[in-house]
C-alpha cells in the first residue's frame, strides 16, 4: 500500500524524534491512526490525515511517564494533586502514584481516578493500611501494626491492571521507632505479590528522643541486602540524611554499587529532596538514574514560603521548595551532564520496562499506543534552584508543548508547569 492510499487521523510533521527504544534520533514524521502509531518515516506529509500538525523545531518522544506522582486527589489530604494537571496537561501521558492508595482505598482510586482521568493512572500500592494520607504528619500510622500483609497481597494480585509495585519507606525517623520491621513486611508483600518494592530514602519523620537513634549510614547498609533485582531505590540525590551519600565519608555507599550490580534500579524521585551537590556526587561516582519521577504533591507545588501564613508554614515541612515539574527535572539532568537521549530514556523506555508495559508504551515504534509528547528545547539563560537553596544557571530549558494520549491531543496548559526563570 502506497503512502498516498493511507489515511491517518494525525500526522506530526517536521519534528526531531528522540526514541531511545528504537534508536531513532533525527527528523521523522509520525502517523497516528485509531490511537496507535501507524507509520514513522522521513516524510509522511503527502499522506491524507484529519489533522496535520507542524512540529518543526520541536522534540517528539514517546509519551512521558512520571514514575513518582501523588494524585489521589481528595483522599490523601494536601498531597493529592489533580492527575490531569500533573499528567496530560503537563505533557505527561502516564502517571504512577507512589503509595497513595492502600489495600483499603484502592477501590476508590481505581473508580474515581484511574477509570476517569484522561492520563493513564497506575500505582505502586502502599504497604500501609492508611496509604499516603499525609504520612509525614502521622508517623505512628506507618508502623508494623499498620500493615496487613495478607490483605495487601490479595488486593495487589486482584488489581494487576493498575497495581505495578509496592511502596515503602526506609528512613531514620521510622527506624528509630521500629527498626527495619516495616521494610521487612513491605518486602514480604512484594515477594508474595511478585511485584517490585519501591523504597523512599532520606529522613522524613523526626527521630524519637528516647532510645538509640539509628545511624543513617547503618540504615542503608542494612536495607540494601533486603532488595532484589527490579526493586527501586528512590531519592538518590536527597539532601536529607539516609541517602546514597554517606554522612561519614561524603562518598556513595559501597553497598549501593553492590545493589546496582544485583539489578536494583534507581528512580530520581525529585520532589522536595533534590540537591545539585548530592546529584553531582552520585553522578560523578558513575551512578545513573533508571527513571525520573517528579514527586510533585500539594506540599511542594507552593512556591515561596513567604506566600504561606504562619500555620501553613508550621504544618508544611516542604515550604519554600523550588518550583519544578517533570520537564524541569529533565532540564536539571541535562544541566548535570546527561545527554538528551539518556534523559529521554528515563521518562519513556526505562519506565515502560519498569511497569512491564514496553509492548504498549515507552516507544514510537509502529503498532505501539499513540502516547506522544512534544517538547521544545528553549535556549537562553535560566536559573534552576534546588531544595537546599543552591542555584544553577543553564542555557537549555525543556518545555512541554502538547501531548497525544492514545491519539487524542492535550495542550500543555497546566498551572503546575513553572514559568521560565530568566537570568
Amino acid at each position: 500500500m502506497t503512502q498516498e492510499n493511507v489515511r491517518f487521523d494525525t500526522i506530526l510533521h517536521g519534528g526531531t524524534v528522540v526514541d531511545p527504544a528504537t534508536g531513532r534520533h533525527g527528523k521523522f514524521d509520525i502517523g497516528v491512526t485509531d490511537g496507535r502509531i501507524a507509520a514513522v518515516g522521513p516524510d509522511l506529509s503527502s499522506g491524507a490525515a484529519s489533522q496535520k500538525i507542524d512540529v518543526s523545531g520541536k522534540i517528539v518522544t514517546a509519551g512521558l511517564i512520571d514514575t513518582h506522582a501523588h494524585v489521589y486527589q481528595h483522599v490523601t489530604g494536601k498531597f493529592g494533586l489533580n492527575p490531569d494537571l500533573v499528567g496530560v496537561r503537563s505533557g505527561v501521558t502516564t502517571l504512577v502514584d507512589q503509595g497513595g492508595p492502600s489495600c483499603m482505598t484502592l477501590g476508590g482510586f481505581k473508580h474515581f481516578l484511574a477509570n476517569k482521568a484522561d492520563s493513564r493512572t497506575l500505582c505502586y500500592i502502599s504497604c500501609y493500611l492508611v496509604g499516603g494520607m499525609e504520612g509525614h504528619l502521622y508517623p505512628d500510622l506507618h508502623g508494623p501494626s499498620g500493615i496487613n500483609v495478607d490483605h495487601t497481597v490479595r488486593v495487589a494480585r486482584a488489581n494487576r491492571d493498575i497495581v505495578r509495585g509496592i511502596k515503602g519507606h526506609a528512613e531514620i525517623g521510622g527506624a528509630s521507632r521500629w527498626g527495619l520491621d516495616v521494610l521487612k513486611l513491605a518486602k514480604e508483600i512484594a515477594r508474595q505479590s511478585e511485584l517490585p518494592l519501591y523504597i523512599h530514602l532520606g529522613q522524613m519523620w523526626p527521630s524519637v528522643e528516647e532510645g538509640d537513634v539509628p545511624d543513617a549510614d547503618e540504615l542503608i547498609r542494612a536495607l540494601v541486602p533486603l532488595m532484589d533485582p527490579g526493586d527501586v531505590l528512590a531519592h538518590p540525590f536527597t539532601r536529607h540524611p539516609g541517602g546514597f551519600v554517606s554522612m561519614e565519608t561524603g562518598e556513595v555507599h559501597p553497598v549501593v554499587f553492590e545493589a546496582l550490580d544485583r539489578g536494583v534500579l534507581v528512580d530520581v524521585g525529585h520532589g522536595s529532596h533534590f540537591s545539585f551537590e548530592m546529584a553531582k556526587r552520585v553522578l560523578d561516582a558513575g551512578v545513573r538514574p533508571f527513571t525520573l519521577g517528579a514527586d510533585l504533591h500539594g506540599y511542594n507545588v507552593r512556591i515561596p514560603a513567604e506566600g504561606l501564613d504562619a500555620d501553613e508554614r508550621e504544618s508544611n515541612p516542604f515550604a519554600g521548595a523550588a518550583p519544578f515539574s517533570l520537564s524541569i527535572a529533565m532540564t536539571e539532568l541535562l544541566a548535570l551532564g546527561l545527554s538528551l537521549d539518556e534523559v529521554i530514556a528515563t521518562v519513556t523506555m526505562n519506565p515502560a520496562k519498569l511497569l512491564h508495559m514496553e509492548d504498549e508504551i515507552g516507544s514510537l515504534a509502529v503498532g505501539k499506543v499513540a502516547d506522544v509528547s512534544v517538547m521544545e528545547l528553549v535556549s537562553g539563560r535560566f536559573k534552576l534552584s534546588d531544595n537546599s537553596g543552591v542555584d544553577v544557571v543553564t542555557d537549555t530549558l525543556v518545555t512541554p508543548r502538547f501531548c497525544l494520549r492514545e491519539g487524542r491531543m492535550f495542550e500543555s496548559d497546566s498551572p503546575l508547569i513553572p514559568p521560565p526563570f530568566y537570568v
